[in-house]
C-alpha cells in the first residue's frame, strides 16, 4: 500500500469494526428484550434516506469518474447480486422482529444468516472502497451504513430466536454479522486496486438495501413520520456537504 492510502485503510478498518459492534449491540437489544421495536424502525428510516442519498449522490458519480459507463453495468450487478441471494438462500429474511416461529424452522434463519451475510460484507466493502477513494466518501457511506446496523443485528436475532435457535446462538448470529463486515473491510483493502469495479458494485447492493429492504419496512408504518424521517435522512447528506465545503 502507498503512504496516501494505508492512514486511510487503518481508518477503514477501525469504522469497519464499529460498524459491526452496531450488528452485536443490535442482537443485543433482542436477546436483553430491552429495547421497543419502533425504535429501531426510527434507524430504517433514517437510514433508507440516508443510504438513497449517499448511493445517489456521492457513490454512483465518483464510480463513473473511475470505472466510466461500465460502472452503470457494476451497479446493476450489485442491486441483482443482493436480489438474487434474498430470493434463493434467504427468501424468509425481512428487516424487524420475527415472531412466528412455529412457521420458520432453524434452517430458514440460518439460510436467513447467510443472505444477510451478503449485505454486511458488502457493508465492509463499501466502506473501504470509500476510503480507498477519499476520507470523505468513505466517512458518509460509513454513516449511511451504520444507521441500519442496530437494524441488522436486531433481525438476524430475532430470526433465530424464532427459528429455535438459544439466547447464545442468536447473539453469535449477530456477531458473524459484524465478523462478515469487517472481512469486507479487510479483503477490499488487500485488493485496492479493483476499487473501480468494488465500489459501484456496493453502490448497487447499499441502492438494493436502502430501496428495496428498508423502504418497504417504512412503509409499512401508518402516518407521516416515517417520511418525515427518511426526508430528514436524505437531508443530513446535503447538510454535511454544506458544512464540509465552508
Amino acid at each position: 500500500m502507498s503512504f496516501e492510502v494505508q492512514p486511510r485503510m487503518w481508518a477503514a478498518v477501525g469504522l469497519g469494526l464499529a460498524a459491526a459492534a452496531g450488528n452485536v449491540l443490535g442482537g443485543l437489544f433482542v436477546v436483553r428484550r430491552n429495547w421497543s421495536p419502533r425504535y429501531l424502525t426510527y434507524f430504517l428510516a433514517l437510514g433508507a434516506g440516508f443510504m438513497l442519498a449517499v448511493s445517489l449522490i456521492d457513490m454512483v458519480p465518483e464510480s463513473v469518474r473511475l470505472a466510466g459507463d461500465a460502472a452503470f453495468y457494476y451497479v446493476l450487478g450489485g442491486y441483482f447480486l443482493v436480489h438474487l441471494f434474498e430470493h434463493t438462500i434467504a427468501p424468509h429474511f425481512h428487516f424487524g422482529e420475527e415472531t412466528h416461529g412455529e412457521e420458520l424452522k432453524s434452517h430458514a434463519s440460518r439460510s436467513a444468516l447467510v443472505g444477510l451475510g451478503i449485505h454486511t460484507f458488502f457493508d465492509g466493502v463499501a466502506i473501504a472502497s470509500g476510503f480507498l477513494v477519499s476520507g470523505w466518501l468513505g466517512i458518509v457511506i460509513f454513516m449511511a451504513i451504520v444507521l441500519h446496523k442496530l437494524p441488522e443485528g436486531f433481525a438476524i436475532s430475532s430470526l433465530m430466536l424464532a427459528g429455535g435457535e438459544s439466547r447464545k446462538n442468536a447473539l453469535l448470529g449477530a456477531m458473524l454479522l459484524g465478523a462478515a463486515t469487517v472481512v469486507g473491510v479487510l479483503l477490499t483493502g488487500l485488493m485496492k486496486a479493483a476499487v473501480a469495479f468494488t465500489l459501484p458494485v456496493s453502490a448497487g447492493v447499499t441502492l438494493y438495501v436502502a430501496a428495496s429492504d428498508l423502504m418497504p419496512e417504512v412503509n409499512r408504518e401508518p402516518g407521516p413520520w416515517m417520511a418525515i424521517l427518511v426526508f430528514i435522512g436524505v437531508a443530513a447528506l446535503f447538510v454535511i456537504h454544506k458544512l464540509a465545503h465552508m
